[in-house]
């Protein structure tokens, strides 16, 4: 199967690839990277059943990563498109359940790959903010794109806010070499698309403040924990 073939495949069943490079690294690396990071996975009982949508706040690339490796749920990351452009990355990618998003546009493409696994029970990872912040010290997060609402909203599941705390100290924007403090990620309570009233905007903008509102509770929860 080619690499572009893999994108978006499921984990299990009918047309599922056999994924040997994710097997191999969620059983034999990623038990040694989250020893290495002492990474605590905390409130999973607030993890649902069935498809969902983890969405945490981002200050480093070992969130996706950890999260990756460890999170009780396996999860297909959506990362930027430009990591395609290298290409034994891009080769990686394909490999370890990610797929591309367009970000300086509303990808189309991207949306329907989301749709379609979460209609297969499967579980996405996405950052609202839609890159790494700068100042991780910051109460305030970054500025939300509507986004991972729309696909909530659009396929009718539940989003999962992640709290990460940790992960600037370990690897910040800029390093070249990661230090190893204790990483933090905590499940919030999930935001449910029956939350809320109104006309699809109006729904996708009230479940976008209501989602960051919690991931930022989950992160201060993660920092104190």
């Amino acid at each position: 199967m080619s690499s572009e073939q893999m994108r978006g495949k499921p984990m299990e069943g009918e047309g599922a690839p056999r994924w040997r490079l994710a097997r191999f690294l969620r059983a034999a690396i990623a038990p040694l990277l989250l020893a290495a990071f002492r990474t605590r996975f905390l409130r999973s009982e607030n993890i649902p059943e069935g498809p969902v949508i983890f969405a945490g706040n981002h200050v480093s690339y070992l969130d996706p990563a950890l999260m990756w490796a460890g999170a009780p749920r396996r999860i297909h990351f959506v990362a930027k498109d430009e990591l395609w452009s290298v290409g034994w990355l891009g080769w990686a990618l394909d490999r370890l359940w990610a797929f591309p998003v367009k970000r300086a546009s509303a990808d189309r493409e991207m949306i329907s790959t989301a749709t379609g696994l979460l209609a297969r029970g499967e579980c996405i990872g996405m950052f609202p903010e839609g890159t790494r912040s700068r100042d991780a010290s910051s109460d305030e997060l970054g500025s939300a794109h509507g986004g991972v609402s729309f696909i909530a909203l659009r396929a009718g599941v539940p989003i999962v806010p992640v709290g990460i705390a940790g992960t600037d100290k370990a690897l910040p924007a800029g390093a070249k070499l990661p230090r190893f403090p204790r990483v933090t990620m905590l499940f919030g309570d999930p935001v449910s698309a029956d939350e809320f009233d109104g006309d699809r905007k109006q729904r996708m903008e009230a479940m976008t403040a209501v989602l960051m509102q919690r991931i930022a509770e989950a992160r201060d929860a993660a920092r104190e924990a």
